[in-house]
């Protein structure tokens, strides 16, 4: 698996409902919500998912040396963070992932905006965001079953560019590496992700 990109054209999964309630302030058994406000919460999240094509992408790549400041992971791709260097500790390989939840939903978030609907355009936000970040969890337990084989797992956490001293910069590389343009993700000039429910993550594997 080392050194091969895979591209995933689509992941499907259900809505992590209770993340995306929480990310909507709502927290379970301290927030009641009346029945039709849940309701319409969940049609609202039933209307966002049908227009979520949630894709990904990862790599999985030797660590070629971590002095504790800069990690190398190919003759072209290193990165300086001290934090990323700790959080991947004495791994040996890692995981490089990328997942987006499309551009459809982006657009109907605008056009929400735009008629003022800002109940739907809020769930539809918080509906992408989790639903990214799910396709996240998916690769990270798709990668762990094929390591089982050699007796490998992936760290539980992640660690993503722009977190502490972990520059927002670094997507470029992890942007082409990941070849995200492959599944409709360009990059801004100032290395953010579009669309913007987009999401990059590095983990570590022993």
């Amino acid at each position: 698996m080392l050194n091969t990109l895979n591209i995933l054209e689509r992941i499907i999964l259900n809505p992590p409902t209770a993340k995306i309630y929480a990310r909507l302030g709502f927290k379970e058994k301290s927030t009641s919500l009346f029945s039709s406000r849940r309701q319409e919460t969940d049609h609202y999240i039933q209307e966002a998912v049908s227009l979520i094509c949630l894709q990904g992408s990862f790599l999985l790549l030797p660590i070629l040396k971590n002095d504790g400041g800069k990690i190398d992971l190919a003759p072209d791709l290193s990165f300086r963070s001290a934090k990323l260097a700790r959080f991947l500790g004495d791994c040996r390989e890692t995981a490089l992932m990328g997942a987006t939840a499309g551009p459809f939903i982006m657009e109907a978030i605008r056009e929400k905006t735009k008629q003022d609907q800002m109940t739907a355009a809020v769930v539809y936000d918080a509906t992408a965001s989790e639903m990214a970040d799910a396709a996240l969890d998916w690769i990270m337990d798709y990668i762990n079953r094929q390591l089982l084989r050699e007796s490998k797992h992936l760290l539980p956490r992640r660690f993503s560019a722009g977190y502490a001293d972990f520059a927002l910069d670094n997507q470029k590389d992890i942007h082409k590496k990941l070849q995200l343009e492959k599944i409709g993700v360009s990059l801004s000039p100032s290395c953010i992700l579009v669309p913007e429910k987009s999401v990059t993550a590095i983990s570590g594997i022993r």
